[in-house]
């Protein structure tokens, strides 16, 4: 499991919780987890594929199709204020 935030608070009580719960590992900070490279800048946090492209190209897999990917426009994304869910 992949817990992350931008509030290091929430993040140890989430994971205070698990431990808890289940027997967990700390495996450390995240850099790629599905094809997909996390990178850490300042106070946000980017996601890119480039590392899974890469890969795919070293591996000769040139004849991609493209998809569109569904995302509602008029979505509101909303900061996180801190609160945990009960």
């Amino acid at each position: 499991m992949l817990i992350f935030g931008t509030c290091n608070g929430i993040v140890f009580k989430t994971k205070s919780f698990l431990a808890s719960k289940f027997d967990t590992k700390a495996m450390g900070e995240t850099r790629v987890i599905l094809g997909v490279k996390i990178t850490r800048k300042g106070d946000s946090i980017l996601l890119s594929q480039k590392h899974y492209v890469e890969k795919l190209r070293k591996y000769k897999y040139y004849d991609f199709k493209s998809v569109s990917t569904p995302y509602d426009a008029n979505s509101q994304l909303k900061i996180n204020r801190g609160e945990p869910i009960a």
